[in-house]
């Protein structure tokens, strides 16, 4: 398949292109986030001084509504704290899609002596960046009370499910910035032609089987893709499959890798089975996503950073629709979150103290009223939702929103790998795993295969 090229912060992006070894990277430091170098509480600055700040985010590198409104955004933060100055950049790299390039921008610079202050960082990479990336800790720097009164409000709450995601080891380091939950956008004109009720989207892989073989037969349109089954693909998507089918991919200690255990293995080999049949076509990632936006597949599980983009190439041509991500049968689903956090990096206080402010601004509701409407990213104080005053007006003409709020409850955090091996680790598995669904390799092999090899890829003690 074709090198990919993806789009958004929740659609995952190919490995960076980072030497490791089990004892560091660069002499950045251990895994043990206890060995962090110690931070203590900052002042707030005083209204006359003046502090200038680095903000690093893929947003960025985004052409069109992600940098027009983080460009609006920066610009309404500067007018509310003028003596705080805003350097907004996208991270330093060569890929064609800037979310390849986060963490190895920031880690080129921290050689270079000069690493961004406040870093918009993938939860994928929630373990290295706080232990080899020293995110510091918000509430030694700000203080825990702090940290969860930017949670509680103003005026509305961060949803409970994703207040957390940017813990680690009892502490917050990063501030849940942008996520979504998988979800199933779907075709609903071909569903008519092919005979199908778009009323009753699919709710098992058993039934988007059923559906894709009906739609390729009577329009002669591709069936379904599931945007989770291929290294450019991470592993967010992935994960939620096997934890929907009762499974890890690793263990819940964080010490032993589970991807070759029978949950995950049967979930390759449903996905496998619908290449197989043809319910599925043999597309990468980008030609997956891109074919669906044209109209020419019936269904696709997707993050919603994607929504927007199919709402324009839908628009006036056929209808789309949305609904929640397909189960196994008789099991509940667990989706797993895509997504990214806000973290400080600085070591000097008074940039330390601006970072916050920028984090808790770019986190209020006044920013996830823009980021949401304007981008379509969930907003995480999801109570602006049904606020007449928020985004309730546009949600309720916003009906593709649904699935992932419903799917809040029941969410689990995409888990990190860990260590500074981390990315070896999952583009093996994520290797095997499309090795499996695309070119037929055998499952159980192949993924038992790429877990002892990446076994030794794991921190030691």
């Amino acid at each position: 398949m074709k090198k990919l090229r993806t789009l958004g912060g929740f659609v995952a992006a190919a490995a960076l292109t980072l030497t490791t070894s089990a004892c560091g990277i660069g002499g950045l430091g251990s895994t043990d986030p206890r060995s962090a170098d110690p931070v203590g509480p900052v002042p707030e600055l005083r209204p006359d001084q003046q502090v200038s700040i680095v903000f690093e985010s893929y947003n960025f590198g985004q052409a069109g509504a992600w940098t027009d409104t983080f460009n609006e955004l920066i610009g309404e933060f500067q007018r509310q704290h003028p003596n705080i100055k805003v350097t907004a950049q996208k991270p330093q790299g060569n890929s064609p899609n800037p979310v390849s390039d986060t963490v190895s921008s920031v880690q080129n610079q921290m050689m270079a002596g000069s690493p961004p202050d406040v870093a918009q960082l993938g939860f994928s990479e929630l373990d290295f960046t706080i232990n080899q990336l020293r995110a510091k800790p918000l509430d030694d720097l700000v203080g825990r009370e702090a940290v969860q009164a930017n949670f509680d409000g103003p005026r509305h709450s961060y949803d409970k499910s994703a207040r957390v995601l940017g813990d680690l080891g009892g502490k917050t380091y990063g501030v849940p910035f942008v996520f979504s939950t998988p979800v199933l956008y779907y075709n609903a004109t071909l569903f008519q032609q092919a005979g199908l009720d778009p009323a009753k989207p699919p709710a098992t892989w058993a039934e988007v089987e059923r559906a894709a073989l009906a739609v390729k037969a009577a329009t002669g349109k591709d069936g379904a893709y599931a945007d989770c089954l291929t290294k450019a693909a991470k592993d967010w998507c992935f994960q939620s499959m096997v934890r929907s089918n009762g499974g890890r991919v690793l263990s819940a200690d964080r010490k032993t890798l589970t991807f070759a255990d029978p949950a995950s293995v049967d979930v390759v080999r449903m996905a496998q089975q619908m290449v197989a049949t043809g319910a599925t076509p043999v597309l990468s990632q980008q030609q997956g996503y891109e074919g669906f936006g044209r109209g020419e597949m019936g269904m696709i599980l997707e993050s919603s950073a994607l929504q927007s983009k199919f709402e324009k190439a839908a628009q006036g041509k056929w209808d789309l629709r949305a609904a929640p991500m397909p189960g196994f049968d008789g099991k509940a689903t667990v989706p797993t979150n895509s997504g990214a956090s806000l973290f400080v990096l600085s070591d000097d206080p008074a940039k330390q103290r601006a970072s916050w402010e920028l984090i808790k601004f770019l986190t209020s509701p006044e920013a996830y009223e823009k980021i949401s409407s304007k981008i379509g990213y969930l907003p995480l104080r999801t109570g602006l939702l049904d606020d007449p005053e928020g985004l309730k007006a546009w949600a309720d003409q916003n009906p593709l929103l649904r699935p992932n709020i419903e799917q809040l409850a029941r969410m689990e955090p995409w888990v990190s790998m860990p260590g500074v091996n981390y990315q070896q680790i999952r583009d093996g598995m994520m290797a095997a795993v499309e090795k499996s669904v695309y070119q037929g390799a055998d499952p159980a092999a192949t993924l038992r295969t790429a877990q002892e090899q990446a076994s030794s890829l794991l921190p030691k003690g």
